[in-house]
C-alpha cells in the first residue's frame, strides 16, 4: 500500500491556501477577487461496513463510489466514533462529542448523565458547525439526509448553518412513506425543511428523494459565482431493511452459501485491491453466535434474504451518489469539485426486531424488504461486513470505528491511491476550512467555542507530510465501550461475552484485527495508555458511569437476534 507522496502535487491549493494566509476569508477581498475556491460534496453512508462497496472488496454493485476511488485516495485507517450521532457531532464540529453535546446517544443516555455539559442530545453552543462559516464566507451550504443533531427548529440544519435543507431529524426512520411521516405532528417531529416541519411524499424511498433533493438545491444555486458545500447524508443502509423490489432481485440468491464463503470472497479481494496486506490475519467470526452450519434451513433463507436487501440498499445509495455526480459533470463542475465519502461508524450487527411500531409488521419470508417489514441483518453479516476488522457498530474494537473512506480531490492526487494513514473524523472540519480560506473563530454569538481537535488533511493530501497526524492519539468511549490509541498501540475495554471486562492492549501494526491480547507482556504501555485514557476523560468531561456497558447492552445489542430470526 502507498501514501501519497511528494509528487502528488496540490497545484490549486498553492494559489487557494496562498490567498488565504494572507487574509482570513471572512476578512478578505470579495470573491470575485480571490482564485476560485473548489465546490465540496461530503457523502455519508448509515452503518455501511468497511468490506461492503466494491472498492473496498465488497460483491454489492457500486459503480459510481468505485469510479471516485479510481480518481482519488482511499484511507483504510480513517475512524469515526462507533455510532452515528456522534459521529455526525465530530464531523461537523471537528471536536470531541463529549464537548459537542453528544457526549452519548439521546436516545440512550442515562439518568448520571442527564443535565451534565457535553450530553445535551443535540450539537451544542461550544461549537460551530463548520458550514455556518463556510456560508458566512460565501459558500451556498446545502444538506439533504440524516441530522440526528437535535429535534427542534433552533437546533435544525438551518440553525446551524445550512441555507437549504431536508433532514430526518432522529437516528432512524422507514426508507418508505408512513403513517408518522406523512403527516406533521410537533409533538413527533421526524422531517424538517429549511427549518419548518414537513412531511415526505407517498412515493418516497429515503436514498432516492435525498438524492434528488440535494441536486435540486444545487440547481436552484447554480451559476451565480459562488461555490457550493453539499452534505449527502443518506439513512441507508441502516435498518430498517427496506429496498425496491426490482433491486433487491438483482441479488436474489447470492448469498445463499452464507457468512463463511461471503468472508473469504471478500478477503482474497481486500487483498487483491491492496486495501489489506497479503499477510494480514483477520479477525476470527466471535464463537456465541451460531455459524451458518448451525442454523436451520428456514434461518438461513431469512438471513440470506435479509442480506439481499441490505445489498440492494448500498447499491440503490451508489446510484444516487452517480445521480448527484452526474449533475455535476453535466453542468460542468465536477472537475472542480473536491468529494469525501465515508460511513458514519461500522457495519451494525444489533438486533431490531422488537422495536415498537404504529403498523403491524410482517417480517415472513416473502414480505422482507417491503414497507411493513421491519428487520436488520444481525451480528453474521455484520461480521463481514467489517471485515477484516473485530466486531461491529457499538464498541471500541476497530470494526466499531473504523469506516472506508474515499477522497476526490481534482488535479492533485494521484489515481487509485491507498493509504494506511491513519486519519479522523474530526480531520474533516478543519480540512475543508483550510481548502476554502475560512479561520475558525475563538468565540460565537457570546459563547466561547471549544478548540478545534482534528487536523487539517490537506498537508498529507499535498505531500508536505508523509502521515495526517505526527502521532496518531485518539480516545473514544461510548456506551461504557473505552480505547484509546497511540501510533500503533491501542488498549480497550469492553464487558463479556463481547470482551473481558478489563483493559486489553494491542499492538496495531502487527495485529491490525486486535486478536492478540498482549497486556500481559507490556504492562508498562499498558499502565502510559490507560493514564493517556485518564487525561482523555478529563480533558473532554467523559462521565464514567458504573456497570454502563452492562447496563447499555441490555437496552441495544445482539443477544436476541437468533431467537427470533424463524
Amino acid at each position: 500500500m502507498t501514501q501519497p507522496s511528494t509528487h502528488i502535487r496540490l497545484r490549486y491549493l498553492t494559489a487557494c491556501v496562498g490567498a488565504a494566509l494572507m487574509a482570513s476569508a471572512l476578512h478578505a477581498e470579495p470573491t470575485a477577487a480571490r482564485p476560485a475556491r473548489p465546490n465540496v460534496l461530503l457523502i455519508v453512508a448509515d452503518d455501511l461496513g468497511f468490506s461492503d462497496i466494491g472498492a473496498f472488496g465488497g460483491e454489492i454493485s457500486t459503480p459510481h463510489l468505485d469510479a471516485l476511488a479510481r480518481e482519488g485516495l482511499r484511507l483504510t485507517d480513517f475512524h469515526t466514533a462507533a455510532t452515528c450521532s456522534p459521529t455526525r457531532s465530530m464531523l461537523l464540529s471537528g471536536v470531541d462529542h463529549h464537548v459537542a453535546g453528544i457526549g452519548s446517544m439521546a436516545e440512550l443516555t442515562v439518568p448520571e448523565q442527564r443535565g451534565k455539559p457535553g450530553y445535551e442530545g443535540y450539537l451544542n453552543d461550544r461549537v460551530v458547525a463548520f458550514p455556518a462559516l463556510l456560508r458566512e464566507a460565501g459558500y451556498h451550504t446545502y444538506m439533504a439526509g440524516k441530522w440526528h443533531l437535535g429535534l427542534t427548529e433552533g437546533r435544525s440544519p438551518t440553525a446551524r448553518g445550512f441555507e437549504r435543507s431536508f433532514a430526518l431529524l432522529r437516528g432512524a426512520d422507514d426508507h418508505v412513506a408512513q403513517p408518522w411521516n406523512t403527516r406533521v405532528d410537533p409533538a413527533q417531529p421526524y422531517y424538517r425543511e429549511d427549518g419548518r416541519l414537513t412531511v415526505v411524499p407517498p412515493d418516497f424511498y429515503s436514498s432516492n428523494y435525498y438524492g434528488d433533493k440535494l441536486v435540486s438545491y444545487l440547481k436552484a444555486g447554480q451559476g451565480d459565482g459562488q461555490p457550493f458545500f453539499a452534505y449527502l447524508a443518506f439513512t441507508a443502509p441502516h435498518w430498517p431493511l427496506q429496498a425496491p423490489q426490482d433491486v433487491i432481485a438483482k441479488y436474489a440468491h447470492r448469498y445463499d452459501k452464507g457468512y463463511d464463503a461471503l468472508r473469504e470472497e471478500r478477503l482474497a479481494r481486500q487483498k487483491a485491491l491492496g486495501i489489506l496486506p497479503k499477510d494480514l490475519q483477520p479477525a476470527e467470526a466471535r464463537p456465541f453466535w451460531p455459524k451458518w452450519s448451525a442454523l436451520t434451513d428456514s434461518q438461513r433463507q431469512q438471513e440470506a434474504r435479509r442480506m439481499e436487501i441490505y445489498a440492494a440498499m448500498v447499491d440503490v445509495l451508489d446510484q444516487n451518489v452517480g445521480k448527484v455526480v452526474r449533475y455535476l459533470k453535466e453542468t460542468g463542475q465536477y472537475d472542480n469539485t473536491v468529494i469525501i465519502f465515508m460511513s458514519d461508524n461500522g457495519a451494525e450487527g444489533a438486533y431490531v426486531g422488537g422495536n415498537p411500531s404504529q403498523v403491524p409488521r410482517d417480517n415472513s419470508l416473502a414480505n422482507l424488504g417491503k414497507a411493513s417489514s421491519y428487520v436488520s441483518y444481525g451480528p453474521g453479516w455484520a461480521q463481514v461486513s467489517a471485515l477484516p476488522f473485530n466486531m461491529f457498530k457499538g464498541y471500541s474494537y476497530e470494526g466499531g470505528t473504523t469506516v472506508p473512506a474515499i477522497i476526490r480531490y481534482p488535479a492533485h492526487l494521484g489515481a487509485g491511491q491507498v493509504s494506511t494513514a491513519s486519519g479522523h473524523v474530526t480531520d474533516v472540519a478543519p480540512t475543508l476550512l483550510q481548502l476554502a480560506g475560512v479561520s475558525y473563530p475563538g468565540s460565537r454569538d457570546g459563547h466561547d467555542l471549544a478548540p478545534l481537535q482534528g487536523v487539517s488533511l490537506l498537508p498529507f493530501l499535498s505531500g508536505r507530510q508523509s502521515t495526517v497526524h505526527d502521532r496518531f492519539d485518539k480516545g473514544w468511549e461510548l456506551f461504557g465501550q473505552k480505547a484509546y490509541r497511540q501510533g500503533e498501540w491501542k488498549i480497550v475495554y469492553s464487558v463479556p461475552p463481547y470482551g473481558p471486562g478489563r483493559w486489553q492492549l494491542f499492538n496495531l501494526k502487527t495485529d491490525r484485527a486486535e486478536q492478540h491480547d498482549v497486556a500481559g507482556q507490556y504492562p508498562q504501555r499498558l499502565a502510559e495508555l490507560k493514564a493517556a485514557y485518564a487525561a482523555y476523560v478529563h480533558r473532554n468531561g467523559v462521565q464514567e458511569v458504573p456497570q454502563l456497558a452492562e447496563r447499555i447492552s441490555q437496552r441495544y445489542g445482539s443477544s436476541k437476534y437468533y431467537e427470533t430470526l424463524e
